[in-house]
């Protein structure tokens, strides 16, 4: 890793990032970059628990929502360090998919898991209680764990990697895009409370960001050489997100202490007010450690299975799409093949460990997070490390994730509403490799990025509950979830399209952009080895059986080519021998060579 040279000042470069995936930062301002990601990542879990905790029958148990947040911030914490170290290797935060809320909704509404009458939970007992919601949860933590099998199975195999050479321009723009679409129902939600406050927090975010972003703040310095001097400092620019929260909350707090917020828990205006989660606060534990089997040993059904199955293949979808998008803000070079099955198998292996512990969803890497990146310049691996141990922290101290958990929602969908935005922006820029002026690429972007709010929106109204039936109740839920995913809709049919209307490579923008790709690649060619294993990756490459092996740095499809050309060179010579007929055999080798050189080449610009 390349260490910070000079951390008083940060010059930046047009087009790129202050500290890239490998630059480390000083102490002091590694601990403030990444207390701004773990507390974006704690806004996008919050609602989880609380929903959870309302489907397993524990919605009027205060203590069961404040476990399920510790449990959820400890394993936000644990697959980052997990996805930063061993997974992908790029600044990425991993938290709660929302995505799993749906199967989980299905599973609960089964005849055997809906909840009893509020007077039958009022004369329970406790220990009847406990039993009701513990029995829900362990129904959800077996079908999670049997599901994540699947995705661990997938990136170890690298079947995926295999699917990723049809995915173009025209797949990779509506899925990146509708990433940041698809979450305005989730930015509503929070900026609805207020719309006061919330525009107040946009407002901060786009004023540091834009307006004030070049800035450099005189600021006190010391140092060996130069000892107490004033050093000009780009705040604004490293730390708008944190500012933006900071003045906001500050402001929610003196509307609170005046009583401009009303006092009425029934009013939602009143979840704006800085006291609104004291009772989080002063039910949460000091200290809490999640553990394996915490709630019994999980159960399993065919339908939960099927259910969990469809939210996981949508979350490998956005994953996907979040590492080229990660990468891309982060000046990195493409991930290759074997750092994408790494990843969507330490996310695989993540969900698992999730589902053992008892958080009752699946983890995935958080879009919101990624546009944090394009707006404060901040890639850095080890930032993002030390994020994951804030959030393990956060579940491990019950009081100090708590304190996180009182920042009013309005003030977080405040900058919810701009990082959202520029991951659909992401996602547009890609749309530069193609050809804007052919009807062909405005037909097919137009229709997945229509179908991709159109349709999710219809099959989630609850108006149209029920509308998918097929006459079982497994595939229903796996169509709903699938239908249901905006990524997955507006990815799929523009992969379909793209890979069946016909059109030339220049004009479906896959030369140009396979080129852009290899070009980065030889730009950032002293920083291809930031996807290597640590520690290890020397020994996977003097190892031959390593290069078989999808998530190991020396995977090489070349490798399994020219295999295939040695068998079909053999085999010809047999053949050949066998008729009496001659072979010039150095002109064979240089038909092989030739032709290894066009593959390595077609394949050393695939993504």
């Amino acid at each position: 890793m390349k260490e910070d040279a000079n951390p008083d000042v940060t010059d930046e470069k047009p087009g790129s990032v202050l500290y890239g995936v490998e630059d480390v930062p000083s102490p002091p301002l590694t601990v403030l970059f990444a207390l701004q990601q773990a507390i974006m990542c704690i806004g996008g879990v919050l609602s989880i628990p609380f929903i959870i905790s309302g489907l397993i029958c524990a919605g009027d148990m205060p203590e069961v929502t404040a476990k399920l947040l510790s449990v959820t911030l400890f394993m936000c914490g644990v697959v980052t360090l997990i996805q930063t170290m061993f997974g992908v290797r790029l600044g990425i935060i991993q938290g709660g998919s929302h995505t799993f809320i749906a199967p989980i909704v299905a599973m609960m509404s089964v005849a055997k898991w809906k909840c009893p009458s509020d007077e039958i939970l009022a004369n329970a007992t406790v220990a009847d209680r406990e039993e009701m919601w513990q029995s829900r949860m362990r129904e959800i933590q077996g079908n999670l764990v049997v599901a994540s099998l699947t995705q661990l199975i997938l990136g170890c195999t690298g079947i995926l990697g295999f699917l990723i050479q049809f995915i173009g321009p025209l797949t990779i723009a509506p899925t990146i895009s509708l990433i940041g679409l698809s979450l305005t129902g989730v930015v509503v939600g929070f900026t609805r409370i207020h719309w006061g406050i919330s525009c107040l927090g946009m407002a901060l975010t786009l004023l540091f960001t834009l307006y004030l972003g070049k800035v450099k703040v005189p600021v006190p310095g010391w140092s060996r050489k130069r000892r107490c001097h004033i050093i000009p400092y780009p705040l604004f620019q490293l730390f708008p997100v944190i500012l933006s929260i900071c003045i906001t909350w500050l402001f929610c707090h003196i509307l609170t202490v005046t009583d401009v917020l009303p006092n009425n828990a029934t009013l939602p205006a009143y979840k704006a007010r800085t006291d609104a989660r004291l009772g989080v606060l002063q039910r949460a534990p000091w200290f809490t450690w999640p553990y394996p089997f915490m709630f019994g040993t999980p159960t399993v059904s065919a339908g939960g299975f099927v259910g969990m199955l469809a939210a996981t293949i949508s979350s490998i979808i956005e994953s996907v799409g979040d590492y080229y998008s990660c990468a891309r803000i982060s000046g990195a070079p493409p991930p290759p093949t074997h750092a994408i099955n790494r990843g969507i198998a330490m996310e695989g292996l993540g969900s698992i460990v999730s589902g053992l512990v008892g958080a009752g969803h699946g983890t995935t890497s958080y879009s919101g997070n990624i546009g944090a990146i394009g707006i404060t310049k901040v890639a850095s691996r080890v930032v993002f490390f030390t994020a994951g141990l804030i959030l393990l922290l956060c579940g491990v101290v019950g009081k100090f994730g708590a304190v996180l958990t009182l920042i009013p929602d309005p003030v977080i969908g405040g900058t919810l509403a701009v990082l959202f935005g520029m991951v659909a922006a992401v996602g547009i820029s890609i749309l530069k490799f193609v050809d804007l002026d052919s009807t062909r690429n405005l037909t097919i972007i137009g229709i997945s990025l229509l179908l991709g709010l159109m349709i999710p929106q219809y099959v989630n109204d609850p108006a149209n509950a029920g509308i998918i039936d097929t006459g079982y109740s497994e595939l229903d839920q796996v169509i709903s979830v699938l239908l249901g995913t905006a990524m997955f809709v507006g990815g799929g049919v523009g992969c379909f399209l793209d890979n069946t209307v016909p059109g030339t490579p220049a004009e479906r923008g896959i030369l140009t952009w396979r080129r852009n790709l290899a070009a980065e690649n030889s730009i950032h060619n002293k920083d291809s080895t930031m996807y290597d294993l640590p520690l290890v990756s020397d020994r996977f490459r003097r190892t031959p059986f390593c290069s078989y092996v999808p998530v190991s740095p020396s995977f090489s499809k070349e490798v399994h080519l020219n295999c295939r050309k040695c068998c079909k060179r053999n085999n010809t010579l047999k053949s050949s021998d066998k008729n009496g007929t001659s072979v010039d055999n150095h002109a064979f080798d240089n038909d092989i060579s030739m032709n290894d050189l066009a593959n390595v080449t077609h394949t050393g610009t695939q993504m």
